[in-house]
């Protein structure tokens, strides 16, 4: 088993990226959560940070540099590599009807994560130069997505965690930590339900999102 030791691996970090979140639920759940070292990082459109792209050229996080020295980035890329070294549930169905229903979960799930990325960057420009039309949109498809994750959350609560939860579930504590004023939990009753069960698991609890 490659990246076996104890901080073998190094992970750009940062407890206020629910893409980075992702990645940690995904390494206490497979076991790997102590192999990594995490390295606090900050990362802005903006402010290229050259200690990150010395590893990615994106200038994003999360960004795992292997023992070998290999780098993978992406949270999905990272997920899929802790899947095959880390013990533990498989976060992938290896059945196709299984693994194409939680590729799909996970692409809403991210989707919804972006969307609400791109809404909180809109809404902190000077008021004069925001984009009502923008936020509009923003505002309908995060409302129809929420429906989405909504008619899959009683499925979701009744079958073992995959790659589907762990993104469903973050992007639903991310609109909790940027998005208090939206109360989807009134109007989303069965997504309610399934980000309670979530969010007592132990992967999860050792995760949250924090501005510290």
């Amino acid at each position: 088993m490659p990246d076996d030791g104890p901080r073998s691996m190094k992970l750009f970090w940062s407890s206020r990226s629910p893409y980075v979140r992702q990645v940690m639920i995904a390494a206490h759940e497979k076991g790997l959560a102590q192999n990594l070292a995490l390295i606090p990082t900050t990362v802005a459109m903006a402010a290229p940070n050259d200690q990150v792209m010395a590893y990615n050229p994106l200038n994003k996080i999360p960004t795992l540099v292997l023992a070998s020295g290999e780098t993978l980035y992406d949270s999905r890329v990272i997920i899929d590599h802790f899947d095959a070294i880390g013990e533990g549930p498989v976060l992938t169905p290896l059945e196709d009807d299984t693994r194409r229903v939680a590729r799909r979960q996970q692409a809403l799930g991210m989707g919804l994560l972006d969307l609400a990325v791109l809404w909180r960057s809109e809404r902190m420009r000077p008021s004069a130069q925001q984009s009502q039309p923008l936020l509009d949109s923003f505002a309908k498809k995060l409302d129809r997505g929420l429906s989405a994750l909504d008619d899959d959350a009683v499925q979701l609560a009744n079958t073992a965690l995959t790659i589907g939860h762990i993104a469903l579930g973050t992007a639903l504590s991310y609109l909790d930590f940027r998005f208090a004023e939206i109360d989807w939990r009134q109007s989303r009753p069965r997504a309610r339900v399934l980000a309670h069960m979530l969010e007592q698991r132990a992967a999860f609890q050792a995760t949250r999102l924090s501005d510290t």
